[in-house]
């Protein structure tokens, strides 16, 4: 299931000087908890980040991907975009971007008594530092 076009837009993937930032959209239709993402991935170029490669970032805060469990109080608004960050240096150009992660949803029901668990898969071919207008949204804070 995904939502690619509004999840990874054509200015997701930035340079930063120890690698790079990856802004996700939420591709659902309702804003969720943090803590309900799992199992996040980035593959970039057909090779998978390992998780000492990667952050999240939180307004000032890095957080480990297993660490969302812990994010109780936070909250992935629709108009957001969850940072992520990598400490893969990155050539100028187009990359082939990959995140795969499971979203659990509170209030719908997967089986008796189970909260439903989603898989996403999000692809897209992203140029670095596309030059793109602003657009709406702002970070996960």
């Amino acid at each position: 299931m995904s939502s690619t076009s509004a999840a990874l837009r054509e200015d997701a993937l930035s340079a930063t000087p120890d690698g790079f930032e990856l802004r996700v959209g939420l591709p659902w239709i309702r804003s969720m908890p943090l803590w309900g993402v799992s199992e996040l991935t980035v593959t970039l170029d057909g090779r998978r980040l390992a998780e000492s490669e990667l952050t999240i970032l939180l307004g000032s805060r890095r957080v480990a991907p297993s660490a969302l469990a812990d994010e109780v109080n936070r909250w992935w608004f629709l108009q957001d975009r969850l940072v992520l960050a990598g400490t893969r240096l990155l050539e100028a150009g187009a990359h082939r971007v990959c995140v795969d992660f499971r979203m659990l949803v509170p209030y719908l029901s997967g089986a008796p008594g189970t909260p439903l668990v989603l898989p996403f898969h999000l692809e897209a071919h992203l140029e670095l530092d596309h030059p793109s207008l602003a657009t709406v949204g702002r970070d996960v804070a």
